[in-house]
């Protein structure tokens, strides 16, 4: 069976550029998009160190799981995006997948959890820190991200885009486009980091955990099934594809096949464990209210 040897598969491509003839004809090499990309990451690494500091030079602090989650986010990102994962996302679509889990799945929520909003503002200079903090809690700003952030509405949005973007006419656009990549992966990490802030501060963080992990363990039903769908596939579904597995010297329908375990195990699995965190997040705060309601109740006076 083809599936079998599908673990047999390398994650990267070869270290050179490759070109070919036809229509799909190609030569990779880093885009002004992916060079942009890499700037802004690191130009948030560097507000975020700046911001950091200037907050202890204050007096105040950064606690250290939220530190550890921004980096651990921040280098997911970093090398989703790195020429060596994109020159082999742009000859593998099991490559491409990983660069999207990476995205959606690993930098996305650890990079909310580090909650760099205000290390980020503390780097700027206090009038324009004040001016931007008023302009984050404007009339408009606000109520636009509560109702972004919501996660119904989120959750939403982030799967419509997950399901979306995997048409074969969108998927192909993506690849031959570097200007329509960039959207695709600007959409994929924004409407992720939409979902999992709203999971962990927005309505339903804290006081609901429970809600928040049924949003969760829904996001892995339906992109398992889409998983399931490419890992059970018997031909292949992108043709830009199908060409440059050839190139690439690997078979296009076990590409995909593996590109859809991927999606379905290893990224259920994050997702699962996000989850069950949530779930004992949950009951941990379920036990604190209890005992805070038991001291409540023992300090009340008798009637």
């Amino acid at each position: 069976m083809r599936l079998t040897t599908a673990v047999g598969f390398v994650l990267c491509a070869p270290g050179s550029a490759l070109a070919h003839e036809g229509p799909h004809a190609f030569v990779y090499g880093p885009s002004a998009w992916d060079v942009a990309t890499l700037i802004g990451l690191f130009a948030a690494a560097g507000l975020y160190l700046w911001g950091g500091r200037r907050i202890r030079m204050a007096g105040g602090r950064v606690r250290l799981v939220e530190r550890v989650s921004f980096w651990a986010g921040w280098a997911a990102l970093v090398a989703a995006v790195a020429p060596w994962m994109d020159r082999a996302a742009s000859l593998r679509l099991s490559s491409h997948m990983v660069q999207h889990e990476l995205m959606m799945l690993v930098g996305a929520p650890l990079l909310m959890a580090g909650r760099p909003i205000v290390p980020w503002l503390w780097a700027f200079p206090p009038r324009v820190r004040q001016r931007m903090g008023a302009g984050l809690g404007s009339p408009v700003v606000h109520p636009l991200w509560m109702w972004l952030t919501a996660p119904v509405v989120a959750w939403t949005l982030h799967g419509a885009a997950v399901w979306v973007w995997h048409l074969p006419v969108l998927y192909e656009a993506a690849v031959e486009s570097e200007a329509v990549h960039a959207l695709q992966h600007a959409t994929f990490v924004g409407t992720a980091a939409l979902f999992w802030w709203g999971l962990v501060y927005g309505r339903y963080g804290r006081a609901a955990y429970g809600a928040s992990a049924l949003f969760v363990f829904t996001t892995m039903v339906h992109t398992g099934v889409l998983g399931a769908y490419f890992a059970l596939s018997s031909r292949p579904f992108y043709g830009v594809y199908q060409d440059r597995a050839a190139v690439a010297g690997v078979d296009a329908t076990i590409d995909q096949q593996l590109a859809g375990l991927y999606m379905w195990i290893p990224a259920g699995l994050i997702l699962t464990a996000f989850g069950l965190s949530l779930l004992v997040a949950w009951l941990a705060e379920s036990e604190r209210r209890a005992e805070a309601d038991k001291r409540m109740a023992a300090l009340a006076p008798l009637e």
